[in-house]
């Protein structure tokens, strides 16, 4: 089954409880948190408070996407604050098969981010021990910007990988996906879709959730 994952980056934080509230009521299925430290991506958004403060709301599970460049310092401290799915970037983890056994160790789901310009035959040797690949089809940092074309063929050639090696991993697509371009990503072969700004910039953002969701569910 194809999901929706809400990104809270672009909601309305002085209406946090309330942004909270429609994504439980919709048809979506996670929450997606980005967090930026400023270092690995020229952007900085929240950390350990907010994260904490949406698990308390949420009736759903929190899908955190790190983008920081010491996520293993932090791994525990992301379970203990609410996490179901702890994703890290292969860019930024010079030890990643260690990384993803700390996740996983911790009770979380491990996934494993790829910027656009990463070749997906990197993950060979890891896709095996990974329960999700987030493929970002723009350049990480800041909502809002335009999808990368070249995302459908790098999806196909995942799902290709994951077939080859007998892999349970979800592949996920965050960046600009929106009801122009999500029935194609997920033919091609994505599970998971992330959006944020084209949903909290809708004049009916839980009306905008079902049409993605029934956008995003296809026979393949």
């Amino acid at each position: 089954m194809n999901r929706i994952a809400v990104s809270i980056l672009n909601c309305n934080f002085g209406e946090l409880n309330r942004e909270i509230a429609m994504v439980n009521g919709s048809s979506a299925e996670w929450f997606h948190l980005d967090i930026m430290d400023g270092v690995f991506v020229p952007n900085i958004s929240f950390g350990f408070p907010v994260i904490q403060a949406v698990r308390s709301q949420a009736a759903k599970p929190l899908d955190v996407h790190l983008m920081i460049a010491s996520a293993d310092r932090y791994i525990k401290e992301f379970r203990q604050a609410g996490a179901d799915w702890l994703t890290v970037h292969y860019e930024a983890c010079p030890h990643l098969h260690r990384t993803v056994q700390n996740i996983r160790q911790e009770g979380m789901k491990a996934g494993v981010s790829l910027n656009p310009h990463t070749p997906v035959s990197l993950l060979e040797e890891i896709i095996g021990e990974v329960d999700l690949v987030l493929l970002m089809s723009v350049n990480p940092g800041f909502g809002g910007q335009a999808f990368i074309e070249n995302t459908y063929e790098k999806v196909s050639r995942l799902k290709e990988l994951i077939e080859k090696k007998s892999s349970g991993a979800l592949i996920q697509v965050d960046g600009g996906v929106d009801l122009s371009n999500i029935a194609r990503l997920a033919q091609a072969g994505a599970d998971v879709f992330v959006v944020g700004s084209f949903i909290f910039r809708a004049e009916n953002p839980m009306q905008t959730i079902d049409q993605l969701t029934g956008q995003s569910t296809i026979i393949r």
